[in-house]
């Protein structure tokens, strides 16, 4: 191997150890200043769920995937067997995004679909790394006239929409990736978290083994 492949190895495994640890450091910050709200946030998901509610998310691009990750989490499992959970992503349907689109305006694709949708049981999850987004925040405002509690995932200060919400997550970065890395680990334990009061503490959690 020549000194200059050596020097690139060791820049590239530079690169991966800071990434690692400022994962790390951000997921400290992020537990420091967010456990307590999420706590409320999962109690939040359990009354809903336990009263035939539904959990409905969305989000836009790599923000929509993490709504529907998270919405096949509540419906399917995350850390054991138990009946499903009700959810549902908001940025499956073709037709119907594409349709509101068209017709109404993306900005609307999401408040559309709550207006129909959602019952007083259900409780909504909005996903973004800026809170800038248009669609989103007309979301949250459809949810206050039903009313449903409105809860964002969000990062680089929050945005709008933190300000247009009952509750923020807000993960303390500016780095979309960071961000995303942050929201599905936090997606992971307030699923975890209504799983354990639904349906009483997982033997395999940490802390019940």
């Amino acid at each position: 191997m020549s000194r200059s492949d050596t020097a690139r190895r060791v820049d590239r495994r530079y690169f991966i150890d800071s990434e690692f640890e400022a994962l790390e450091c951000l997921a400290a910050a992020t537990r420091k200043d967010m456990a307590e709200t999420m706590l409320v946030v999962a109690d939040l998901m359990a009354v809903s769920v336990k009263s035939g509610g539904q959990v409905l998310f969305c989000g836009n691009g790599g923000s929509a995937a993490d709504a529907q990750h998270m919405a096949a989490e509540f419906v399917v499992r995350l850390d054991r067997d138990r009946p499903g959970m009700r959810a549902r992503a908001l940025t499956t349907d073709p037709s119907v995004l594409t349709a509101v689109s068209n017709d109404l305006g993306y900005e609307n694709v999401f408040a559309r679909q709550i207006e129909v949708l959602a019952r007083p049981e259900d409780l909504l999850v909005l996903i973004s790394t800026s809170g800038e987004s248009p669609n989103l925040t007309r979301a949250a405002e459809a949810a206050r006239k039903i009313p449903i509690p409105a809860i964002a995932l969000l990062g680089k200060g929050g945005g709008d929409l933190a300000r247009a919400v009952d509750h923020a997550l807000i993960v303390p970065s500016r780095r979309t990736a960071h961000i995303q890395e942050l929201h599905c680990a936090m997606g992971h334990i307030l699923c975890a978290l209504v799983e354990q009061t639904v349906f009483g503490p997982c033997p395999e959690a940490p802390g019940n083994r």
